[in-house]
């Protein structure tokens, strides 16, 4: 096994670990590991991203917003580059959901690429599983409104990779979200 194969399945084990007890909005609530291995598949297979630290960060990109996993235990497993990726892409629980929100927005432009990348891939996972399912709770209004927040965050994250932003267009366009 190459060490790369290693380094890659050593952070899927992990956010398996860190996520083994969650489960997604949706109606099946599918296993939340599910969301981090899609996010990174979408980065490989259609964003053709080889970058072992973008695709390791990928899979790890919210155990530390939503499980107990800390910057530095990150750091300490995957080394800095992957834990900044993370950190760039990682929400500060303590302040409102509307105030996490406008800071998306605001902080996309300014992401390295990287991290812009793992952005990018993680908005298309959500929108994809939003047309699939919606989450218990939420209604169609709830649903455009995300889908009109994802394309503000998105126009921050332009020029980074016309594959993603490419399929990112098409379902916000099918959503007739005004651009």
């Amino acid at each position: 096994m190459n060490s790369e194969t290693v380094l890659l399945l050593e952070a899927v084990n992990f956010a398996a670990e860190k996520h083994r007890n969650q489960r997604r909005k949706d109606p099946e609530a599918t296993p939340y590991i599910n969301h981090p291995i899609g996010v990174t598949r979408i980065l490989s297979n259609e964003g053709g991203i080889t970058d072992i630290e973008v695709l390791q960060a990928a899979l790890l990109h919210d155990t530390v917003e939503d499980t107990d996993t800390t910057p530095a235990e990150l750091e300490a497993k995957f080394g800095p580059v992957v834990a900044r990726i993370v950190q760039e892409v990682t929400d500060d629980k303590n302040l409102p959901k509307q105030e996490r929100k406008r800071l998306q927005v605001e902080h996309a432009p300014h992401c390295s690429h990287q991290a812009k990348l793992v952005k990018l891939a993680d908005k298309l996972y959500n929108l994809r599983d939003l047309n699939r399912s919606t989450p218990v709770g939420w209604t169609a209004e709830r649903v455009h409104e995300y889908f009109v927040w994802a394309w503000e965050v998105v126009k921050g994250l332009r020029g980074t990779n016309p594959a993603l932003e490419e399929k990112l267009m098409e379902l916000f366009k099918q959503r007739a979200v005004p651009l």
